[in-house]
């Protein structure tokens, strides 16, 4: 493959879809309760799940250095690539961008680096873009461009029991996680230019469920669409939530996964997480959907 590509293990891409689109992943650390662990290698979902339990929790995460990024380049590199990109989680949430531009820096301008806003499948499925564009023999600069292209026509919702472990993790600010829990309700965000926002308010788990259905049909707009579901340790919420929206989008759902959130989102969402990603394909009927969506980065959101 003239261009490799990497990302982290935030994108909670079904194994056997990174392995055939020879994706390479970084893993970042998840330290619980003082024991420290590779995501997705040496700690898991339920690993976080049964720390996050207890009544002393001590939960933190960590970007992989530059030096583990450098060392990936280079291997990639040295075994016949011509160059690498590499996409990552939203620098508004973690050091693991910043990690990797220190490492292309010192590699040499055959690597870029590329932000994509988001994490879980909002970052997994512009790796696939970007791997699909290597495939079909496009060069640095045209995967580069596949990649921002597919970030742009993906939208990500996320419905939490609680804003607390956001509090916690200092994703989101005090007074909001106050707010949400004062009045009891059920929050649902989404990552407009990267940054977690509170996008809805619910009373009820299940009306949390559809409001995500809804928000992701709006998203899809006229669109043909792939959808992914991410849940943590709630499976029979993740599986409502795909069934209704396979339901309401019909024949132009054309993929779909559904992957269980892993340690370092875990961290910071708590058990009960649900979440969608819309990913539009692209063409004239994906662009209108970014309208329909009324979701472009940056615009003010709705309580």
């Amino acid at each position: 493959m003239p261009v490799a590509v990497v990302t982290d293990s935030t994108a909670y891409l079904p194994p056997e879809l990174a392995r055939a689109h020879r994706l390479t992943v970084v893993p970042l650390t998840v330290v619980l309760n003082g024991a420290e662990g590779l995501e997705g290698v040496e700690t898991f979902p339920e690993d976080a799940t049964r720390a996050l339990g207890g009544r002393r929790v001590s939960v933190s995460t960590s970007r992989p250095s530059p030096e583990q990024f450098a060392g990936t380049y280079r291997k990639l590199l040295d075994a016949g690539a011509d160059a690498v990109v590499s996409v990552h989680l939203s620098a508004e949430l973690s050091g693991t961008v910043e990690a990797a531009r220190l490492a292309a820096a010192e590699v040499g301008d055959r690597v870029a680096v590329v932000d994509s806003r988001s994490t879980g499948m909002g970052l997994g499925f512009p790796a696939l873009a970007a791997a699909e564009a290597a495939a079909g023999g496009a060069d640095l600069a045209g995967v580069r461009r596949a990649t921002v292209d597919a970030i742009d026509r993906t939208t990500i919702f996320f419905y939490v029991d609680t804003l607390e472990f956001l509090r916690r993790g200092g994703r989101i600010n005090a007074a909001e996680a106050l707010f949400g829990t004062a009045l009891s309700v059920k929050p649902i965000m989404h990552m407009p230019d990267g940054a977690i926002v509170l996008r809805d308010k619910v009373r009820t788990a299940s009306r949390g469920v559809a409001r995500l259905v809804d928000l992701a049909v709006e998203a899809a707009g006229d669109a043909d669409v792939d959808l992914a579901v991410h849940h943590l340790a709630a499976p029979q919420r993740a599986e409502q939530l795909l069934a209704a929206l396979t339901d309401r989008l019909g024949d132009r759902l054309r993929s779909s996964y559904v992957t269980e959130a892993g340690a370092v989102v875990a961290a910071h969402a708590g058990p009960g997480l649900a979440c969608v990603v819309v990913h539009r394909r692209p063409g004239p009927a994906g662009q209108r959907a970014e309208v329909a969506g009324g979701i472009r980065p940056g615009e003010p959101t709705a309580d």
